[in-house]
Order: C-alpha cells, then structure tokens, then sequence
C-alpha cells in the first residue's frame, strides 16, 4: 500500500511542533486528519481538521469519525500535550487530573480506536511524544512529568498487546526545542543548544524519527530520546528555571 493511500492523524496539529510534523507528513504524501483544540484554530493547508476536546472521553471517536471519508489510517502520532507548572508544595489536584486526561487517557483511547479499526494485514504505526525528562527528570512540572512518564509505561505496555495485529507503538522523546510558555527569549536562546553536542534539538529532528520509525517496520516498543546527550550532564532543574550563565 502507497503512502498515496494512508491517512495519518496529527494531534495538537494547530500549533508548534505538532503543525511542522503534520505539514511534513503531507509532503511525504500521506493523508492527514490535524486534530486542532479550538474551531478557530489553523491546520495545515492540505489537511483535514478535526476539533476535539482532549480532556473529553469522546475525544477518539470524534477525531476518528472524520477518517470514515478517507484511507485507512496507519498513523497515529499522539503529540498534542498539556505542559502546566507545579510541584511538590505547590501541587495542584486539577491539573494533575488534567494532565492525565490530555496526555495520558486521550492516547490511551485513540490507541484503542486505531486498534479498532486497524485493517488486518497493513502496517500500523503508532508514536507517542514524550519528553526527554523521561532520562533526565527534575522536580519541576511534577503532573506533567508524571503524565509523561505513565504514556512511556503506555507506549511499552500497548507494543506488547497490539504486536499481534500488526501495530507498532513507539516513544519519541525530543528536549527543549522551542520556547516554553513562561520562558524568557534570553533563556531559550542559552539553553538551547546546552548539551554536549552544543546544538539546539528541532522540530525537524522528530520528523526525521518519525520518517525512520514509519520506514522501521520491525521496531516496536521503543523510545527515541533526542537531546544532544543532555542526560549525560542532566540540569537539576527545569533548564527554563536555570540561571543564565
């Protein structure tokens, strides 16, 4: 089956990294559903959007419901992801709750929906984003990393049950690549590159993964850490927290 004939679905298609990974997916020649979180919203010219509330436990048949006019969907990349600050002495039971609901029960779902419909016979390729604090954690972010860190269980967990049926499920764990909310340009421009390969990880490095993974076809259950080797020399901190040097 040619790409010409495979539907790949982006979510948090709207934004950053996961509107760079759904525009590429398109030039490569797939059909692509961009999951947008607000009606006004952009996609990816080329694409077909689709608006779901993540934190909705209908958020995977709404997305998926779209997919019934198009080719069979051999591509899930799990990227969208909510990225909100607290820690112990400042933790916060909403958006732990939150956190979990986003980026751990929405991928949870739509994994079970792309197993669902998977036709038998076809590669099925699914790839959670994850966060490279999975080797280098610090106790800032604490629902986020936690929620991070139980879609990594996830990704192991689902490659061992859908294996069967022909589904691959794999992590991609990218650093910092482009400016958080809350940090300052100043701190982005250092910390970018602070690893000891002395380059900034970008957006094109996860399309690079997913290009291999998507080529890769007997690699399942793996995680993929981009970060220059800063888990190598880990900050104690969350680097937008660092002091400038």
């Amino acid at each position: 089956m040619s790409e010409f004939q495979r539907t790949a679905i982006v979510t948090g298609a709207g934004k950053r990294v996961g509107a760079i990974v759904a525009a590429e997916l398109l030039r490569d020649g797939w059909s692509v559903i961009a999951h947008v979180h607000h009606v006004d919203d952009d996609a990816p010219a080329g694409s077909t959007k689709v608006v779901a509330e993540l934190q909705d436990a209908s958020c995977a048949e709404e997305i998926f419901a779209i997919a019934e006019r198009l080719p069979p969907v051999a591509l899930l990349v799990n990227n969208a992801s909510r990225f909100a600050p607290d820690s112990l002495g400042a933790f916060s039971q909403a958006e732990l709750d939150a956190h979990m609901a986003v980026n751990l029960r929405a991928p949870i779902l739509l994994t079970e929906e792309f197993a669902r419909r998977h036709s038998s016979g076809m590669d099925g390729l699914i790839i959670n984003v994850l966060d490279s604090k999975l080797v280098a954690p610090n106790p800032d972010f604490l629902s986020y990393t936690l929620s991070k860190q139980a879609l990594a269980g996830f990704t192991d967990l689902a490659a061992r049950a859908l294996a069967p049926q022909g589904i691959r499920v794999n992590g991609i764990a990218p650093a910092l690549m482009l400016r958080s909310p809350g940090q300052s340009e100043q701190n982005f421009a250092r910390m970018h590159d602070r690893n000891p390969l002395g380059r900034g990880v970008e957006p094109e490095d996860v399309v690079s993964t997913i290009r291999y993974l998507v080529s890769a076809r007997s690699v399942t259950g793996e995680i993929i850490v981009i970060d220059g080797g800063q888990r190598f020399s880990p900050p104690q901190r969350d680097v937008q927290f660092l002091e400038d040097e």
